[in-house]
């Protein structure tokens, strides 16, 4: 998909965002077609519309490293691995303001998600004024284009919300230039959000998913908004929507869940084989961002990148297409290694790859293929390896060779929390490697990523029955059902080898890198059982919660060491945790936490960069400074007051 450049300087006309990149000439436009704004009033331009902002508002995000930076750093779940080109974002310190100080070139700047988010609006409100006006009788425009527009619009105004509180709400496309703004309440923006999402409802169908969006996408999202709007972040306004809200939410997620089947194995949903394969086209993904081996393709996936631990410098290991370029931007936390039940739950062991083979084995000892880097996610308690000084002397039982480099959780068995990891030197996060690149250091990443499943679906119906229980309709058990459903995919199966493992990186079949097999450090093993040391296990023990009084002891665990006594609070704590577990990584985390105002709680308990520096209104995201110096009031440039009155609180 490509993107004409024409969007981009529409947008910036309406002075919404003035980027740092913007010169004195930045209203020039050379247009490099014979096309106008004429065509995009014609179906065929519509239709072309709608694709071009699919890319903008789907792709772009995952093209760079603004994305996680706004989602997943500075939570319970990651922190800074190996590389601090974004370290401000995960440590809340004085450099994240509305001028980000630029650690390299790979540092992400305060205005980038708020600049992508409006060309996107900008883009839908296009799509929107034409599909409204266009004389044509096709279902295809007068329904689909035009709810595509709706949801579009509402999907980048709902991030901007949950990242910023009140931002200026722009609906119509901008004639001339425009350059007075002022932040709509957050009110505002929510009903205008819900408006949306509930008129591409009305007009969308459910054919094409998980490419197109549909109408359970609009569900999906729909509940989302009205969760979002119930949410404690929004507590001072929000009494007289939020029982309607919440009532709304379990109708819409029903009828999704419906049409939705959980995949029945967890390890489906990661298990990528090549472009467009099976793992890509589940029941359960109702939308996802659509990438491409087309090398004459536009568009851009690098997630594949972030999450890896370095390993490519490690003896008798080098880089390889399997093990992918590892950036290490985001190591993983040890909330994640306690939130787990390690021995029933398959999600981590599916989610993580905790052994590598040695792909440069020198010497007469070691073989390529032997086990070479294995990572032991062991509990307090264990106390295995507190004779062991260095990292060699375990051995691997099938080879009965020691184990060059082996990393333990908790070496001595004593709770001690991230201090003896090294972190370039942990689990990664195995969701999005892509062993099908067409070369050994391509950044160009082929696979989709997943922007909604129903397993998230369940999720948001759970958290409704909670709010509506604490609001004296219903009990807290009516939550227990939806969150059941979902534990219980995550459940080893009866006779399943739990020692089995399989990520991304394992499409090396599907690649073009010409790599030899023989370099290869992907390992379809995982270390389940020296991590939790019992012997083979072939039969299952569910995951069913029953009592809302005595929830599992992992999650018993993190309620007592955040405090918490009330039954809302322990369930909301429980339900969060089993976001976590579920959502790992999938750029959701930072969002459920400010909206449930337990970001702060969570990172200084779990988040030792975080834990200094965090603050109450780190709950949103400073305004940019480009927004700021960009607009005007009646025809002058901002006074410092009046842009301190459009900055949000602590910035």
């Amino acid at each position: 998909m490509r993107i004409n450049k024409l969007f981009t300087g529409i947008i910036v006309v309406a002075g919404v965002m003035l980027t740092s990149s913007c010169r004195k000439n930045f209203l020039d436009e050379n247009l490099t077609t014979a096309r106008s704004l004429a065509y995009y009033k014609t179906d065929e331009g519509i239709q072309s519309l709608v694709t071009g902002t699919y890319f903008q508002v789907f792709n772009t995000p995952f093209n760079g490293e603004w994305m996680f930076c706004n989602t997943n750093y500075g939570t319970d779940e990651f922190r800074v691995g190996g590389d601090n080109s974004n370290g401000v974002w995960n440590a809340y310190d004085a450099g994240l303001a509305s001028i980000i100080p630029a650690v390299n070139s790979n540092t992400a700047a305060a205005n980038l998600q708020w600049d992508n988010l409006y060309i996107g609006i900008g883009d839908a409100n296009l799509i929107i004024q034409n599909a409204t006006a266009s004389t044509s009788t096709s279902d295809a425009i007068k329904k689909t284009a035009l709810g595509e527009g709706y949801f579009l619009r509402a999907y980048n105004y709902l991030r901007l919300v949950s990242q910023f509180g009140g931002v200026p709400l722009k609906l119509k496309p901008s004639t001339s230039v425009e350059l007075e703004f002022t932040r709509a309440t957050p009110k505002d923006v929510c009903a205008q959000v819900i408006s949306d999402f509930t008129q591409a409802y009305n007009l969308l169908s459910n054919v094409g998913a998980p490419a197109k969006i549909t109408k359970d996408a609009a569900a999906h999202y729909l509940a989302k908004a009205y969760l979002f709007r119930a949410s404690e972040i929004n507590d001072s306004w929000n009494s007289s929507t939020k029982a309607a809200d919440l009532a709304a939410i379990g109708p819409l997620c029903d009828a999704v869940i419906a049409n939705h089947p959980l995949t029945p194995q967890f390890a489906d949903l990661w298990k990528y084989t090549g472009p467009d394969g099976a793992n890509e086209k589940l029941s359960e993904l109702i939308l996802s961002a659509q990438f491409t081996a087309d090398p004459s393709a536009s568009g851009n996936n690098t997630q594949h990148l972030y999450y890896d631990a370095r390993y490519d410098d490690l003896p008798q290991m080098q880089r390889d297409v399997t093990g992918d370029r590892p950036f290490s931007r985001l190591a993983t936390s040890y909330f994640l290694y306690r939130a787990y039940d390690m021995v029933n739950d398959s999600r981590f062991w599916k989610s993580f790859r905790t052994k590598h083979r040695l792909n440069k084995a020198a010497g007469s000892y070691y073989v390529n293929g032997d086990l070479g880097i294995m990572f032991v996610i062991n509990q307090p308690g264990d106390n295995r390896f507190a004779k062991y000084k260095l990292n060699d002397v375990v051995t691997y039982s099938k080879t009965g060779k020691t184990i060059p480099n082996v990393y333990v959780a908790y070496p001595t068995g004593v709770t001690n929390d991230g201090a003896l990891y090294a972190d370039v030197r942990f689990p990664s996060c195995s969701k999005f490697m892509d062993g099908s690149r067409t070369a050994l250091n391509d950044v160009r990443g082929l696979r989709d990523i997943i922007l909604a499943r129903s397993a998230e679906t369940y999720l948001i119906a759970a958290e409704a029955k909670i709010r509506l229980a604490n609001l004296g309709t219903g009990s807290y058990a009516d939550a227990l059902p939806y969150i059941n459903a979902v534990r219980n995919r995550a459940t080893y199966k009866s006779g399943e080898d739990r020692s089995a493992y399989y990520d991304g990186g394992g499409a090396l079949g599907a690649s073009i890198s010409g790599q030899s097999p023989s370099i290869n450090s992907f390992m379809a093993e995982n270390s389940y059982y020296e991590s939790n040391n019992i012997p083979v296990v072939t039969s299952s023990t569910d995951l069913t919660v029953t009592s809302t009084s005595a929830l599992p002891a992992q999650d018993e665990n993190i309620i007592s060491t955040l405090g918490y006594t009330s039954a809302y609070d322990r369930m909301m704590c429980f339900l969060l945790d089993e976001r976590a577990r579920e959502l790992c990584g999938e750029f959701k985390r930072w969002e459920d936490l400010s909206r449930t105002k337990t970001l702060v709680v969570r990172a200084k308990a779990f988040n030792p960069d975080a834990a200094p520096n965090i603050k109450d209104y780190h709950c949103l995201r400073p305004i940019p400074q480009t927004y700021l110096d960009g607009i005007q009031a009646s025809g002058s440039a901002l006074t410092p007051t009046q842009k301190q009155a459009q900055q949000n609180p602590g910035y």
